[in-house]
């Protein structure tokens, strides 16, 4: 599996709240226009930097940490963002994104700048900066995992196959 796309790069410990703000948690139930609101308390013009199916959000360590509001993930894929790189994810974060296809990278981020044009190969678990032509080795994501995010998540998969098994 390829994801090919621009650098929105962001520090550490960025927690669900500043994903998506909880003042919106019980306003706002459609994720499409929840996802109008991300990272809003970060940069009220987040939204408007992202190109749809082609934007790789880049991270420190952290990332999603904080409550387990799973309206953090949703409205990171429902935004467009087609990943999520960081040095390592809060665990019920890192669980909620591969329920719903949002596949998650854990490398060291620290030499990726905004707006750098990566390649990630998950298979050969390389990502390759193209603006400054190198190479960053990452855990390749096993088999089912990328077979989990293909199908759009647990529950997508399930309905296509009725099961979990991964042929």
């Amino acid at each position: 599996m390829q994801l090919d796309g621009k650098v929105i790069k962001l520090g550490d410990n960025i927690n669900t709240d500043l994903i998506i703000s909880g003042r919106y948690k019980f306003q706002i139930t459609d994720i499409k226009l929840l996802a109008e609101h991300i990272m809003e308390d970060l940069d009220p013009n987040f939204k408007d930097k992202i190109v749809p199916k082609a934007t790789i959000l880049v991270a420190g360590s952290n990332f999603g940490m904080g409550s387990s509001r799973e309206q953090a993930p949703l409205v990171i894929k429902q935004a467009g963002i087609i990943t999520v790189i960081a040095k390592n994810f809060a665990r019920i974060f890192y669980r909620n994104s591969f329920n719903i296809g949002l596949p998650l990278i854990e490398a060291d981020t620290s030499s990726i700048s905004d707006i750098d044009e990566l390649e990630i190969d998950l298979d050969k678990g390389i990502i390759l900066n193209k603006t400054k032509k190198s190479t960053i080795k990452i855990k390749p994501l096993p088999v089912f995992m990328q077979k989990l995010i293909s199908d759009g998540g647990v529950v997508e998969h399930f309905k296509k196959y009725g099961t979990l098994k991964i042929k």
